[in-house]
Parts: structure tokens; sequence; C-alpha cells
């Protein structure tokens, strides 16, 4: 038997989702049995995947241990964070994110290699902001991305609901981007908007500018303005 009692950052989320992530080694099939013959129930009563979970509420799950496998320590919270924090409250926190740094473990990294979450997550830890033994769902997250190389801030939800609120702004186009890059060659125009077709090439797994939209494409909408100028190396500085 196993019993999980809901906290701030589980609520609001589907009881199987909560399920997937909290026993990541307990399979659909045997999850979804578990509800249809009440061996799974929310508060001593019988319940469906669907369910909307607040906090306070009682998870019992009557299924075997072989399914209830501890979380293992993460070696890498002990890792010194060397974090360039911008900002940070009790729900965000903003970093000043270095080239060369990746941002989060991916095909273009190696296993082992240290990523900007794995820093953070080390620097919430160290500080008792984080405590994935008292966390069954959720884990400090990047709400956004920058490339390997690119220098700049990115956002980091230190809880469940300003991850929710965050991610929905982005959505929304309620987060405005800005870049300074370096470029070869002075543009004609001082600023502009660029418009281009992005598609993912699932050989490469990397976004292409093309020519012609296909349904699985997207439009990239770049406005630039020229900050200055070097005639003499004919480059650019732009934003």
């Amino acid at each position: 038997m196993k019993q999980f009692m809901i906290g701030e950052n589980d609520a609001g989320q589907r009881l199987d989702k909560f399920l997937t992530k909290a026993l990541p080694h307990l399979p659909p099939s045997m999850l979804y049995k578990g509800l249809r013959t009440k061996k799974i129930k929310k508060n001593g009563r019988r319940t469906t995947g669907d369910d909307r979970l607040v906090a306070g509420d009682e998870i019992t799950l009557y299924l075997p241990d072989d399914f209830f496998t501890p979380r293992k320590e993460e070696v890498k919270l002990h890792t010194p964070p060397d974090l360039e924090v911008v900002f940070e409250n009790e729900h965000v926190l903003l970093v000043n994110k270095q080239a060369g740094i990746l941002v989060h473990t991916g095909d273009e990294g190696e296993k082992d290699e240290i990523t900007l979450i794995d820093r953070i997550k080390a620097y919430l830890y160290q500080k008792g902001d984080y405590r994935p033994q008292e966390e069954h769902s959720f884990a400090p997250a990047l709400c956004n991305r920058i490339d390997r190389n690119t220098a700049g801030i990115v956002i980091c939800a230190k809880t469940a609901a300003a991850l929710r609120e965050i991610n929905e702004l982005i959505r929304n186009n309620q987060v405005k981007k800005q870049y300074a890059a370096l470029i070869r060659g002075i543009p004609e125009k001082k600023e502009g908007t660029l418009i281009h077709i992005l598609e993912k090439d699932p050989k490469s797994r990397t976004m292409q500018v093309k020519n012609i939209k296909n349904p699985d494409a997207r439009t990239a909408i770049t406005r630039y303005r020229i900050l200055k100028s070097n005639y003499e190396k004919n480059i650019s500085l732009v934003e």
C-alpha cells in the first residue's frame, strides 16, 4: 500500500497525470486497472483518472510494492551552483546564463554534463528551497530556453503554480524576448521586420528556414533595430 498527501505543487492536475509522474515504474495499464477496480482511491472513495486534485487530498493505492520504488537522491544536487542570479522571489528565479552552458540534458549534451537546470536545482536545494524527497510530482523547471552558445536571461519556476502561469503568458505572447547580436554586414534599413518559415528536420532534429510553408511549419517574426555599425570592419550590433 502507498499513500500520497497532495501538496500545493501537486494540486490542479489530473489524478492520472500526477500518478504517472509520482510513480514512473507504474505501467499505464496497471494505473487504469487500479482505478477501475477501486484499488486507487481518493480520500477513501472511488475516483477517476480525470479527477482534479486539490491540496489536502489523500491518495491511497492498494497495489504491489514493486511499483513504489523510492526516488534516488540526485547526485548533481551537491554540485557547486555557480549561478548569476538576476532576480528571485518565492515563486520564480531569473538567472543570467553564460554562453557555453546547456540549459538541459538532450541530444546535444553528454549524460553527465552539468546543465543550467542542474545548477538551479543544486542552488535551490542547498539553500533549502527545494526538497525533492518531499515532492511527489514537481521539480523546479525552466519556462524558456536559449541555445548553448547564447547568453541571456532564463526564467525558472520554483512552484507548480508559477510554472502554469508563466507558460500561459508565453503561450499568449505576453512575454517579450529581446536579443542582442553581432552580425557581419551593414543592413540597408536601420530597423525592420523579418518573416521566416521554420520547419523541424526529423533527421538532424534542427529547425531550418524554408521557402514554402507546410502544415507542420511555424512562422517566425523578428523585429530588429541597428544599435551600432562599424563600416571599417563591416559588422553591426543589432537588437
